[in-house]
C-alpha cells in the first residue's frame, strides 16, 4: 500500500484477463476513513488497512464489490452502495449495510452520478481538492489517457457516454480509477479527449 496522493492510499491487484491493474483506496479522513471498491490486498496491505481503520467501505457500482466482505470483516467497517446496484451486489454474496444516492456526501466526497455501465454507478468527487474518483466509468488505460469499458459489459452505452460528459462538469485536475493508472495532473483535459472521441 502507498500514498497515490496527500491523504489517500492505494493498493493494486494485477488482472492477467484485462492486462491492467484494479485499484483500491483509502481515504484518510479525521471523521472516519473510506474505503473505496477495496481489491484483494496482500497480508500486508489488510494489515495497514485495519491499522489505519476503516469507517464505511463504498463501492462505486455493482461489479467492484471485489474484496468488500474480506476488509468488512477485518475492520467492522460498514458497505455502501447505491440502490439501483445493491440486488446485484448481493447476488454476488456482497454484504451490503446502507444504500447511497447522488447527491451524498461521505466524508469529503460528493457522490456523483456514473449510470450506464450499471444503473447504480457512482463517482465519488472531492470538490475542494479537485479529486475525481471512478470505478468503471472511465478506465486509465494505457497509463495517461481516460478510455471506456468495452460496450458488450455496458448496460446503457448510450447513457454512460452521457455520464461521462457530464463529468466534465466538474473541476477536477486528478483522477483515481479503479480499474489501470491514476492520472494525477490535467486529468480533466485527458476526459475531454476522450469524450471528443464519442460519436
Amino acid at each position: 500500500m502507498r500514498e497515490i496522493v496527500s491523504g489517500i492510499l492505494t493498493w493494486s491487484w494485477f488482472s492477467e484477463p484485462h492486462g491492467y491493474d484494479f485499484n483500491g483506496h483509502l481515504i484518510l479522513d479525521a471523521h472516519g476513513n473510506i474505503c473505496v471498491d477495496p481489491v484483494e490486498p496482500t497480508e500486508s496491505d489488510i494489515d495497514a488497512i485495519a491499522g489505519e481503520g476503516v469507517a464505511r467501505i463504498v463501492l462505486t457500482n455493482r461489479n467492484h464489490s471485489r474484496a468488500a466482505n474480506r476488509v468488512r470483516t477485518r475492520t467492522g467497517a460498514q458497505t455502501a452502495i447505491h440502490g439501483d446496484d445493491a440486488d446485484h451486489a448481493r447476488s454476488q454474496n456482497t454484504e451490503i449495510d446502507e444504500n447511497i444516492a447522488v447527491g451524498d456526501r461521505i466524508g469529503p466526497l460528493e457522490v456523483v452520478a456514473a449510470a450506464g455501465k450499471s444503473p447504480g454507478e457512482v463517482a465519488l468527487y472531492w470538490r475542494e481538492r479537485g479529486i475525481l474518483i471512478v470505478g468503471d466509468a472511465v478506465i486509465g488505460n494505457p497509463a495517461g489517457r481516460c478510455a471506456m469499458l468495452p460496450e458488450r459489459v455496458m448496460d446503457d452505452p448510450a447513457r454512460l457516454r452521457q455520464s461521462v460528459r457530464e463529468l466534465l462538469d466538474l473541476d477536477f485536475d486528478t483522477l483515481l480509477v479503479g480499474d489501470g493508472v491514476a492520472i494525477l495532473a490535467d486529468a480533466k483535459a485527458r476526459l475531454q479527449e476522450l469524450v471528443e472521441t464519442f460519436a
